[in-house]
């Protein structure tokens, strides 16, 4: 059970069953209301799969767990190279991430490729972060550093640019030169917007923006927060409105103005960060990252000092969890009981950016 669970669990009745130490096991919450299966219990037979990030035997490495956290894998297992932010293609076959070699500012993060099975590793551009996947799976748009010389902020951005796998060439975004301080994007379903934070830059103090995918259109969606991900039904967004406090809502990207209703689901947790959220590929679940607040560790080699739900932090304590994304109203984490909340990891290793997917062809091979 990781540290800050033992600080706030009060009198829950919790059952942890270790899978392995890649830190995915089985941790629900309290105990669920009679008649009711467990989260873990729906999970087990989801046909879908979870990729994250982990720090593990002095390294970042990127794994793929069950939608339960059950069979978790190590796909990268390089000692020599910390590897996260594994972003999935929408059919399941790739996964695209970034990796950081060398220390301090000589660092050089770096954005790859590689099957979702962990074969066929492939550089794409260096100085290159917060990458994410256009609909059709052929191309992945990722933001340029904003200096040569490294810094561990999530908005050290300056552009946008798409990479075609199948061509090997990159050209910018129409409205690179304008794109600035831009952090975790996402593409709509239908393939006309782009969600994504942006924090001191572009004439905004903080705000999450739409930006036309293939035009100059930019929208402030006016909702608190960051790290916004919209969801593979095209008919919701999620993101983070506070650090203890994730939100739901519905969005009509078929608009030419599109805008965000009344909140759907909100999940909280008083006294733990929970950051990370992402939809379930049938748009029915979410998961998230979750752990006490902290700036780092630099004792772990290949990390930084950073508040830790950045990329390259050490988030000691954090795990990752679930929750059913059909429910309306709240879900308070330190109350919830198994039925409604499921913590898939438990070694507390720096366990963030849970990427769901559902495994495409090379996952079989």
């Amino acid at each position: 059970m990781i540290v800050r669970l033992m600080k706030r669990i009060g009198g829950l009745s919790v059952v942890v069953i270790v899978m392995s130490t890649a830190a995915a096991a089985r941790a629900p919450g309290g105990v669920p209301a009679s008649g009711k299966k467990s989260l873990h219990q729906t999970l087990k037979s989801v046909p879908a799969k979870i990729a994250w990030e982990c720090y593990e035997n002095g390294n970042w490495e990127i794994f793929v767990m069950n939608a339960d956290g059950s069979k978790p894998v190590n796909l990268t297992k390089t000692p020599d190279q910390n590897e996260h932010y594994p972003q999935v293609s929408p059919d399941g076959t790739k996964i695209a991430y970034t990796a950081d070699a060398g220390e301090d500012r000589d660092t050089v993060r770096s954005l790859w490729v590689m099957d979702i099975n962990g074969k066929r590793r492939k550089k794409i551009a260096d100085r290159a972060r917060e990458q994410f996947w256009a609909p059709d799976s052929k191309t992945i748009v990722y933001l340029p550093q904003e200096y040569a010389k490294f810094d561990v902020t999530d908005y050290y951005t300056k552009g946008m640019v798409f990479y075609n796998l199948e061509t090997g060439k990159s050209e910018p975004h129409p409205n690179s030169a304008k794109l600035h301080h831009l952090y975790n994007p996402c593409f709509a379903h239908n393939g006309k917007w782009i969600v994504a934070t942006v924090h001191a830059g572009m004439g905004f103090g903080h705000a999450i923006l739409l930006i036309e995918a293939h035009g100059d259109r930019i929208i402030d969606l006016k909702i608190p927060g960051c790290r916004p991900c919209l969801s593979p039904d095209g008919k919701q967004i999620a993101w983070g409105s506070e650090d203890h406090e994730l939100d739901t809502a519905p969005i009509d990207l078929e608009s030419d103005t599109p805008t965000v209703g009344q909140w759907n689901l909100r999940i909280k947790d008083e006294h733990n960060h929970i950051y990370h959220i992402d939809w379930s590929p049938d748009s029915r679940f979410v998961a998230f990252s979750r752990g006490p607040e902290s700036m780092g560790d630099l004792t772990k080699k290949g990390s930084f000092q950073a508040a830790c739900e950045m990329v390259g932090s050490y988030a000691k304590g954090w795990n990752i969890c679930a929750v059913s994304a059909k429910r309306t109203g709240i879900i308070d984490l330190e109350k919830a009981g198994s039925d409604e909340f499921a913590q898939l990891t438990t070694n507390g290793l720096s366990n963030k950016e849970p990427a769901w997917f559902r495994p495409g062809r090379s996952a079989r091979e």
